[in-house]
């Protein structure tokens, strides 16, 4: 593993808040995500035919990271944040030297993922980014200029076609009246953010040349439930039975994140 620096990594709205997002790491909201995304993520063709060569933008502490660097494939983890890839980097000391082997650590924005990194890359990650961008136009492009023919862009965001069931099931009435009619949220950080549907991306996407392939809900059931997870008797069946929703209608359009799988288009 080795970790380049080159230059300032950049501001943004959720770098003012790392302290609390590694606070949150480990509870039930963060467990679910991250099982049912590494799941998600392992019936990829370019995953489980691999090795694969992933790019993974706004990698943060690196949970996907690790999990596809452990099943053999070279990860490069790119992120603004001095904090989360310091944490990544203890992380990675206590694994295999074969497993650090195949991780590359870069600090920087992912919009600038072109001139950073070397690619291409068969799957590219952009996960819990596009929430916090104004126009994610410029960081689509970014990654899009990355990626390998015939590779996968795999995109996680908040859910714009049900925006008001968070606050529903939480009792937060008039904020979920307020929710109703915006894409605008305030996150569990504090921090306004933005959803998206599938149709917003996919119209993002066409004009670079991508087109869904799959799609699937993450946090179905357990969004709103703030507390640990539970122990070995009770998490096998809460992750499939989240699993399984993840990737059925009508439960996948009400959760609370969206895992989007874009493939290149032929021509």
């Amino acid at each position: 593993m080795t970790t380049a620096e080159p230059g300032p990594a950049g501001n943004n709205a959720f770098g003012e808040r790392v302290t609390e997002w590694i606070g949150v790491l480990g509870r039930l909201r963060d467990v679910v995500r991250q099982e049912v995304l590494r799941s998600q993520l392992a019936g990829l063709t370019q995953v489980s035919h691999g090795p694969a060569r992933i790019l993974d933008v706004g990698c943060g502490q690196g949970t996907q990271a690790l999990h596809l660097a452990r099943a053999g494939n070279h990860v490069t983890g790119l992120d603004p944040s001095g904090q989360l890839l310091a944490r990544f980097e203890d992380e990675l000391a206590r694994e295999p030297a074969e497993v650090a082997a195949r991780v590359l650590l870069i600090r920087g924005p992912g919009e600038r993922a072109a001139d950073l990194v070397s690619g291409p890359f068969e799957v590219v990650m952009c996960h819990g980014v596009l929430m916090y961008l104004d126009d994610p136009g410029p960081m689509l492009s970014a990654l899009s200029r990355v990626t390998a023919a015939g590779g996968a862009l795999s995109l996680l965001v908040r859910n714009g076609l049900a925006p008001a069931m968070r606050d529903g099931l939480r009792g937060h009435w008039q904020a979920a009246l307020r929710s109703f009619d915006t894409l605008e949220y305030t996150n569990r950080l504090g921090l306004t953010a933005h959803a998206h549907t599938p149709a917003d991306l996919d119209r993002m996407l066409a004009p670079l040349g991508w087109e869904r392939q799959a799609w699937f809900g993450v946090r179905v059931f357990t969004d709103h439930l703030n507390r640990p997870a539970p122990g070995p008797d009770e998490l096998p069946d809460l992750l499939a039975a989240e699993r399984e929703a993840g990737r059925r209608d009508p439960y996948r359009s009400v959760a609370a994140l969206l895992h989007l799988v874009y493939g290149t288009v032929e021509g």
